[in-house]
C-alpha cells in the first residue's frame, strides 16, 4: 500500500493494520513538517479504504480504477482557497458528505493544509466530527497541529510524521534523481524533508560554492571574499534559504572556533534588515565585512 513512500514505516503499518482488520476511524489528523509524505499517505490511505476488493488496494476494482484517473465520485479532495480553507468549503463538505457513497461502501475526504481552516471553519468542520456518517471518513493534513483548535484534535486520531532520515533521503536522491556526494550541510538543509530536498536538489552546486566561501572566510582578504560573493548578490529571490544554509555550515565550524558563532549572529542580524526592506546589496556587503572582521 505505502511501498513507494520512504519513511514512517510505523505508520504504515499502523494504517495497514487497521484496514485489514476494519478498525479505521471516521477522522485523522497527519502531522509534521512540509515535505514529508503525509498528503501521499492520505491519498494512498483513503485509495485503500474505498477499495471494494476484500483484500484492499486491489488495483482492479472500479473504485481504484476511477480513483486514480481522479473520477471517483465518493472522494473529495480540499485545499485553501487564497490564504485559508473557509467556512463556506467546509458547509459545502456537509452538505456532501451525508449523501451515500455511488461505487464504494464508503466516503473519504482530505482536507490539505487543514491548519489554515479559519477558526469558523473549525468549528463549522467541528459538527461533523462529532457526529460524522457511518460511512465517512475526514483525513486532515497539517504542519502547525498548535494551529487546531483542541476540540477538533480531541476526535481526531492523530498520525504524527517524523522527518526522513539521513540514510533514506540520501537513497532516494541516489535511486531517483542520481545525485550523490551530497554535503553534510546540504543534507542538514533538507531538515528531513523529501520535498525540500526535491526543492534544492538543482541548487547543489550554487550551495557547495557558498560553503567554499565560507571556509575560505579566514584565509582570504575582503577584497577576494567580496569578488567570491557575487552568489549572493545573485540571489536575491532565494536568500531566505542561502542565509538559513550559511547558518548551517557556521554552526558546524563554531565546534571547531567559537569566532564563529558570533557570525551567525551577524546573519541573524541581516535577516531581520532585509525583512524591513533595508537595501540588499549594502546589507550583503555589511554581513560579509562583519563576518570577515570577526574571524580575522
Amino acid at each position: 500500500m505505502f511501498e513507494k513512500i520512504i519513511g514512517n514505516n510505523q505508520i504504515k503499518e499502523t494504517l495497514e493494520k487497521s484496514i485489514k482488520q476494519n478498525k479505521t476511524s471516521h477522522s485523522y489528523l497527519f502531522v509534521g513538517i512540509e515535505g514529508i509524505g503525509k498528503k501521499l499517505f492520505a491519498i494512498q490511505f483513503a485509495k485503500a479504504l474505498l477499495c471494494l476488493s476484500e483484500e484492499k488496494y486491489c488495483n482492479k476494482c472500479k473504485s481504484c480504477i476511477e480513483f486514480d484517473t481522479n473520477n471517483n465520485p465518493d472522494f473529495s479532495y480540499i485545499e485553501p482557497e487564497g490564504n485559508s480553507i473557509k467556512i463556506e468549503q467546509i458547509r459545502n463538505l456537509q452538505k456532501r458528505i451525508q449523501e451515500k457513497p455511488i461505487i464504494s461502501n464508503k466516503k473519504v475526504y482530505i482536507i490539505n493544509d487543514a491548519h489554515l481552516m479559519t477558526q469558523e471553519a473549525q468549528n463549522c468542520l467541528l459538527k461533523t466530527l462529532e457526529e460524522p456518517p457511518e460511512f465517512a471518513t475526514i483525513i486532515l493534513i497539517g504542519s502547525n497541529e498548535t494551529a487546531f483548535l483542541p476540540t477538533i484534535k480531541s476526535r481526531c486520531t492523530i498520525m504524527h510524521f517524523n522527518k526522513i532520515n539521513k540514510e533514506e533521503l540520501q537513497k532516494y536522491l541516489l535511486e531517483n534523481y542520481n545525485l550523490k556526494d551530497i554535503s553534510e550541510s546540504m543534507i542538514e538543509i533538507f531538515q528531513g524533508s523529501i520535498g525540500k530536498a526535491i526543492k534544492l536538489k538543482d541548487k547543489q552546486e550554487k550551495y557547495e560554492q557558498l560553503e567554499m566561501l565560507i571556509n575560505k572566510i579566514e584565509q582570504i582578504d575582503l577584497i577576494e571574499l567580496l569578488n567570491l560573493s557575487q552568489i549572493l548578490y545573485q540571489s536575491k529571490d532565494e536568500i531566505d534559504e542561502i542565509l538559513e544554509y550559511i547558518n548551517i555550515i557556521l554552526l558546524r565550524k563554531a565546534k571547531q572556533n567559537y569566532l564563529y558563532t558570533n557570525c551567525i549572529e551577524i546573519v541573524e542580524n541581516t535577516k531581520k534588515r532585509l525583512k524591513q526592506n533595508a537595501n540588499y546589496d549594502m546589507s550583503i556587503d555589511n554581513m560579509l565585512f562583519n563576518m570577515w572582521e570577526e574571524i580575522n
